[in-house]
């Protein structure tokens, strides 16, 4: 069985992707808007050992609350003065989702909030609302967007990933599984534009 799998793929409601991280630490990224995302995971596992948020827009996080009640978990993210964010996560912070380390990237420009969530080991990127397949990027239209932070945030994870990624999931639209850091140079550059 597939390690990471959309819960949100086929939903058609406002709802950012939902995924759903199984192995040694079973993990919820960003629990969606609008959908049973309970009766999603249950499909797939008995519980969830922790909820882990890219950033808290509403499409992100309106399950949150059901998630929490169904499965008494507890939920990490950037900024605890958000509702719902038992748990801090710093910059460079390491996490266990599934069977791997993902280190944590503070990275605003869509939202102060935003992280990036990548496993070396696994040659894997939770890439957010940062950037997106094809090189598409998060809006930066909305409150607390900024565009040089973005493109800041961007630089940073090219940087930090290895060009040889193997794959990116994106908080809306396709999960990309051929060379996927091609497009985040996209994005990148698509951005500073």
């Amino acid at each position: 069985p597939r390690m990471i799998q959309n819960l949100a793929r086929n939903v058609q409601s406002f709802t950012s992707n939902v995924f759903l991280v199984t192995g040694e630490r079973t993990v919820l990224v960003d629990p969606g808007n609008e959908f049973d995302v309970c009766t999603a995971v249950t499909d797939h596992v008995e519980g969830l050992d922790a909820v882990v948020l890219t950033h808290t827009h509403r499409d992100h996080v309106g399950n949150l609350d059901a998630v929490v009640g169904s499965f008494d978990v507890e939920v990490w993210g950037f900024d605890t003065d958000q509702a719902g964010v038992d748990h801090a996560v710093a910059d460079g912070d390491s996490l266990r989702l599934g069977d791997h380390e993902y280190r944590a990237l503070h990275t605003p420009g869509h939202k102060d909030d935003h992280v990036c969530l990548y496993s070396a080991d696994a040659g894997v990127l939770f890439a957010g609302d940062l950037v997106f397949a094809g090189g598409s990027f998060g809006r930066t239209d909305l409150e607390e967007g900024d565009r040089d932070l973005l493109v800041d945030s961007i630089d940073c994870v090219l940087e930090t990933v290895d060009d040889d990624l193997a794959e990116m999931h994106t908080g809306h639209g396709p999960s990309v599984t051929d060379q996927p850091y091609q497009d985040i140079e996209l994005s990148w550059q698509a951005a500073r534009f």
